[in-house]
């Protein structure tokens, strides 16, 4: 399917089908900062009706992408290194909804994160395609996630705020995502507002 513009929320009285949807949330945080965005998401999920598993990546074991292409080449379709990595990739191919929590540092994502997205390449094909007029990887497979991501400050910043949704949209398009919703949150923030409209965002 199509690459759609990415935003955040729906229109308001616009209707749209609701599906159960299996949500993967992908828990870069190092600590607690993220601990209260990820209950406002989790309970935005539930209230969608849609199921959603949650992966510490703090907790889990995964090497840096060594960058040796071995996933195309010589296991294609899985990551060389044995690691945590491999489920972790196996299951963003399986979800409905992939979704990114994480501490945002000059837009960036944390290092926790960056190392379980650099590990996705073997969801993808080595082969190219014309994809919104640019050259991307073919997809590996039929069916690609939707993309929710969720970021976290301490204080409001808009260029990092810019900087992170501007690299959700092109991760979601990397991976030919037909729906994609991005937010930066702070401590005045809404979360449960915020939380329930990126749900919403991504099910119509």
């Amino acid at each position: 399917m199509p690459f759609t513009e990415p935003r955040v929320g729906a229109t308001p009285g616009r209707p749209y089908d609701v599906r159960i949807m299996n949500a993967l949330v992908l828990d870069g945080s190092r600590g607690t900062e993220c601990r209260d965005a990820l209950a406002a998401l989790q309970q935005a999920l539930a209230d969608a009706g849609h199921l959603a598993e949650v992966i510490p990546l703090r907790e889990r074991t995964i090497a840096p992408c060594r960058g040796c292409f071995g996933c195309w080449i010589k296991t294609p379709g899985e990551c060389v290194i044995d690691d945590d990595g491999r489920a972790v990739a196996r299951s963003i191919a399986r979800c409905d909804v992939l979704v990114y929590l994480t501490p945002v540092t000059f837009g960036g994502v944390s290092s926790e994160l960056k190392k379980a997205l650099d590990r996705m390449i073997p969801n993808l094909s080595p082969f190219f395609a014309r994809v919104c007029g640019e050259t991307h990887h073919q997809r590996r497979y039929r069916k690609t996630p939707r993309w929710i991501g969720l970021g976290v400050l301490s204080q409001p910043d808009c260029e990092a705020e810019r900087v992170f949704k501007t690299l959700v949209e092109r991760n979601a398009l990397n991976l030919q995502s037909e729906r994609v919703a991005a937010a930066v949150v702070t401590p005045a923030s809404d979360l449960a507002a915020t939380t329930a409209a990126l749900v919403k965002a991504v099910a119509e």
